[in-house]
């Protein structure tokens, strides 16, 4: 779950080339509208091109729809697997204790999906499109080693603090409980 949630938190609100097909000729006003937004909210615009506060803003909707995607789907796999995995352990080994109560897995995926659409894709929209893209690149655009680096530490950093705000959410909601000492 967290490989798949994790590649997919960094490729798809910040990718780095942007990889979209051609828009079908059939395609509807919301398909055409999205395609014409950025892929990221603080993208800077190439010459020749500009975006709109609405194309801006639906970069943000369409990549948070597609982290809600991906948070779900990844969460469904791996709670599932994991309250599978801890039954089998429990039906082969009767002295196996389990110290929590199962993992409600609807809940938590639906969760898991609202908060990489909030608060993943948010962090990962300023940390590309301010941080990297309108700071970094600039200031050290003729040092791309260093550059490098320096966005592997923030990447690795949001990733950390992304972690941190997870646990807090979910004991904000009620899906995972303090422990009583």
């Amino acid at each position: 779950m967290a490989l798949i949630a994790d590649f997919m938190l960094v490729w798809l609100p910040a990718p780095t080339v942007s990889l979209r097909r051609p828009l079908a000729i059939s395609a509807g006003t919301l398909s055409k509208f999205f395609y014409g937004c950025p892929d990221n909210a603080f993208q800077v615009a190439l010459a020749g091109t500009s975006y709109s506060l609405l194309q801006r803003v639906g970069a943000i909707v369409r990549n948070g729809a597609k982290l809600f995607a991906v948070g779900t789907g990844a969460s469904l796999v791996g709670t599932a697997l994991t309250n599978l995995l801890i039954n089998a352990r429990k039906v082969f080994d009767k002295s196996f204790a389990v110290d929590g109560e199962e993992v409600p897995v609807l809940s938590t995926s639906a969760a898991y999906g609202t908060y990489m659409s909030v608060s993943s894709n948010l962090r990962y929209q300023v940390l590309a499109g301010v941080i990297e893209q309108r700071i970094l690149e600039p200031w050290l655009h003729n040092h791309k080693l260093v550059l490098s680096a320096i966005c592997f530490a923030f990447r690795t950093g949001n990733t950390f603090l992304g972690s941190l705000l997870w646990v807090d959410f979910v004991r904000w909601i009620g899906i995972q409980r303090t422990r009583e000492r």
